[in-house]
């Protein structure tokens, strides 16, 4: 888990999410060794803050690690369409799509999220997607 913490407070995007996290997150995440207790856990928070995109998020990147795509697809896209600012959503979302043999709609989240990350002036994350976006058109 420090290496975690060290990553997010060496660059910008993630140590601006860190600064929005709640101390009980990391104290059940450094508890949890399974990705299925992980995601139980985070339903749990879930079920009483349901439309905290952090959460959704992090969820979503369970599912991942769980091989359920599917989940994290919805969760994902839930998110963007509920709050199309929260941009680190984009990223992870068009991976997943490039792993689903989806380049197409990868593009195209990579752009909406290129152009959301330019509204909010966050170049980290504009860059981050920029680069994912021309490993695919490029």
């Amino acid at each position: 888990m420090e290496w975690l913490l060290d990553y997010i407070l060496r660059n910008q995007f993630f140590f601006q999410l860190h600064i929005m996290l709640s101390a009980r997150f990391y104290l059940f995440v450094e508890t949890l060794d399974l990705p299925m207790d992980k995601i139980e856990k985070i339903k749990e928070f879930l079920l009483s803050n349901p439309n905290d995109n952090f959460l959704r998020h992090a969820l979503a990147l369970e599912y991942i690690k769980a091989g359920n795509m599917l989940e994290a697809r919805s969760l994902f896209e839930n998110i963007l369409a509920e709050a199309p600012d929260y941009i680190g959503s984009y990223y992870h979302l068009g991976k997943l799509l490039e792993t689903m043999q989806e380049t197409g709609l990868a593009i195209e989240w990579y752009e909406k999220g290129m152009a959301a990350a330019k509204a909010v002036k966050d170049n980290h994350a504009y860059n981050e997607l920029q680069a994912a976006y021309e490993d695919l058109v490029y």
